[in-house]
């Protein structure tokens, strides 16, 4: 079956199949595109289209049917996807089908109010053939505002979901959360980024387990406001919908001009939580450039803003050591960038020049010796962000979002840049990519670490922010196509597929508690890959929990995501040193193997936290417990994703052993750590082929 199926000429039945399921839609005699089916696969000729009619004089056709792309007007009274402004005051859309086209995996239907607007609704195949990404262009016909621009919606058959989002703040990001949909919910940002406290996408489920249940999932493309609208209907659906927020938002579109909107990846499984994540895994890392991420050292920690070069080049011989292949300066090289007598920084952002006092030779000689070492030099910048005691702000104090009459709103000691602005987006391209051609760096960490404010009304403002903050970043990647670059936001503000789209890596918190982390990192991995989870060591106490955890706990924590180290090693004694290398060593052997993750269930009423990876030349697993309860209870782990008839050899209970995958999965292995924050690792190693 081909990966779009089309059925009939007058009144079509569209089909977009994946692997796992089918999206099926129609059009209605009244020109409207009525969705049909989103769930198990099933084919366009079988599919019998059920007459709708209207219920009363209060549920009306337009309001019951349940439309692909509804626009504001007549008797619709659910969520609209597209609210316009017409030149004449009017504010109601007509959208009738006007067509439709198939290129390949590709499916484009064209709607059109006579008016003056034409609306083309954009569906792809995506991702191995497991997901289904949509999106949708406008085009005027005549001078209007979008009030409202939705990406795409979606209406499932069934009431009473479990809808799974995050919660959080920074600090805290990336905490699952769970609510039965009852009514109507509302997950959106109006900051600027697509933030700390809720994350841009939805999946919702019935009866769902890791392994088995419904399950269907959105997500949006878009680093800015967001809104994710989910509601249970009086007709025996859900309603899903996902684009940027219309909050504060008007777009004006001349004649001829058009608008695409944001892309949704969507996707839908009857085999539970762990293969929707897969199939969405998998459309992450197709964005993502080939190769393993590095394992860093990030001087951060260590230093904070004292930087200097001899004191960065003793961390970097230390790290080198630890067997690090990436050597990271943190903030603190640039501008006059040093604490006031409170301990607030106002200078430095935007004067991307190397501070003289603690690098008197420029970066030379610190890139030369950790590049001696044998490591990548990678350096911290936040370029959207400007200091009001820095020269720039001086030399274009209108460079910045200020309202008029009103004082700037200050934050962290620091103004977010207008990157609307042309001369604003060359001044910050202009400054990395002077900093990239100058110096021979492989790595950014781009931060932007506060909220946008006072940007004014009636203008593209948000979006037009983050469009050009894609627009810049990709340019520098083309223009220095071997740098890899972070995406952070004060932590895990900016963690969408939009940003995925430039950016390399993801840092995913601030806090960096590993028994936090575990946590964070779960729920993380509902939506995103792990091979863009960017998760470090650092010293104990943690600064924010204040919790002491052994050093292997903490590195076993963080080689679940891309390992990085941030502790201050001129504090390490030998001992330490060298358990850190040894571990470090071993993340590096486990990491071709380290492709499809699983998160396992755990049948032990002890807190154990269970997790798995699988690539080609066997499995890892990860197993963790907090604190031994209970009697010392123990687990049975039951592996995933491996080959049924392979044979591996591990080592269990201090002795090597061999089985099959099926042995594996169905019947497991019981495992039994002790003690407080007790971790392990167990490598399967493939040592025969299935012959299926």
């Amino acid at each position: 079956m081909n990966a779009v199926e089309v059925v009939g000429e007058d009144l079509p039945v569209f089909a977009l199949h994946t692997r796992s399921g089918s999206y099926v839609f129609t059009v209605t005699d009244t020109g409207l595109v009525r969705q049909l089916h989103w769930g198990g696969r099933i084919s366009a000729a079988d599919v019998m289209v059920e007459p709708l009619w209207a219920l009363s004089t209060n549920d009306l056709i337009e309001d019951i049917t349940a439309q692909e792309y509804p626009a504001h007007g007549g008797f619709r009274y659910n969520e609209q996807c597209l609210m316009v402004r017409w030149p004449d005051g009017g504010r109601e859309s007509v959208l009738r089908y006007h067509g439709y086209a198939v290129d390949g995996d590709s499916l484009t239907i064209s709607l059109r109010d006579d008016k003056g607007l034409d609306v083309d609704l954009h569906y792809e195949v995506v991702a191995g053939g497991e997901v289904i990404k949509r999106w949708t262009t406008i085009t005027a016909g005549c001078t209007v505002v979008l009030e409202t621009v939705a990406s795409a919606q979606f209406h499932i058959p069934f009431t009473d979901l479990e809808l799974r989002n995050v919660s959080g703040h920074w600090g805290a990001e990336q905490q699952e959360l769970v609510q039965t949909v009852s009514s109507k919910t509302v997950l959106e940002s109006r900051r600027g980024i697509s933030n700390h406290h809720h994350n841009p996408y939805a999946v919702l489920s019935l009866d769902a387990t890791e392994t088995t249940g419904r399950v269907w999932a959105a997500a949006l493309a878009f680093s800015g406001n967001t809104k994710v609208v989910v509601e249970q209907t009086q007709y025996a659906s859900t309603l899903l919908q996902l684009g940027i927020n219309d909050f504060d938002s008007e777009i004006v579109l001349d004649p001829g001009e058009s608008f695409t909107t944001p892309a949704v990846v969507c996707a839908y499984t009857d085999q539970g939580f762990d293969a929707i994540s897969q199939h969405l895994h998998a459309y992450g890392r197709s964005l993502m450039r080939p190769g393993p991420r590095p394992v860093l050292y990030n001087s951060w920690e260590a230093t904070n803003f004292e930087v200097t070069a001899a004191g960065q080049i003793e961390l970097a011989r230390r790290a080198a050591r630890l067997g690090a292949e990436l050597f990271v300066v943190d903030d603190g090289w640039f501008g006059r960038r040093n604490p006031d007598a409170t301990g607030g920084i106002h200078d430095g952002l935007g004067d991307w020049w190397v501070d003289p006092v603690k690098f008197p030779e420029g970066l030379g000689p610190l890139i030369d010796e950790v590049q001696r070492l044998g490591m990548d030099f990678g350096i911290w910048v936040e370029p959207e962000m400007v200091n009001p005691e820095s020269d720039l702000f001086a030399a274009n104090p209108d460079w910045i979002y200020r309202e008029p009459g009103r004082a700037p709103d200050e934050a962290r000691g620091q103004y977010v840049l207008n990157l609307n602005l042309p001369d604003v987006r060359r001044f910050v391209l202009d400054s990395v990519d002077t900093l990239l051609t100058d110096n021979d760096i492989a790595y950014v960490k781009w931060d932007a670490n506060r909220p946008m404010s006072q940007v004014g009304a009636g203008r593209d403002v948000w979006h037009g922010h983050i469009r050009a903050l894609y627009d810049i970043v990709a340019e520098l990647r083309r223009r220095h196509p071997d740098v890899l670059f972070e995406a952070c936001a004060s932590g895990g503000g900016r963690i969408d597929l939009g940003a995925l789209s430039v950016f390399d890596d993801f840092w995913t918190s601030d806090n960096t508690d590993a028994l936090d982390r575990l946590e964070i990192q779960r729920a993380y991995s509902l939506v995103y890959p792990p091979q863009a989870m960017r998760a470090w060591v650092t010293d104990v106490p943690n600064f924010l929990s204040q919790r002491s955890i052994p050093l292997q706990f903490r590195f076993h924590s963080a080689m679940l995501g891309t390992l990085g180290i941030g502790c201050d090693l001129t504090k390490f004694g030998e001992a330490e040193l060298e358990q850190a290398a040894g571990l470090v060593a071993q993340y590096r052997q486990l990491r071709p193997r380290m492709v499809e993750f699983h998160r396992l269930e755990n049948p032990s009423p002890n807190d154990y936290r269970l997790f798995q990876y699988c690539g080609p030349e066997g499995a890892v697993l990860y197993a963790f417990l907090p604190s031994s309860r209970l009697g010392h209870k123990p687990t049975t782990v039951r592996l995933r994703g491996l080959e049924p008839h392979a044979r591996y050899r591990f080592t269990h209970d201090w002795q090597q052993r061999e089985a099959s995958g099926e042995y594996l999965m169905n019947r497991g292995l019981r495992l039994w750590l002790q003690g407080d924050y007790a971790s392990s690792i167990i490598t399967f190693d493939k040592v025969t082929e299935d012959p299926e």
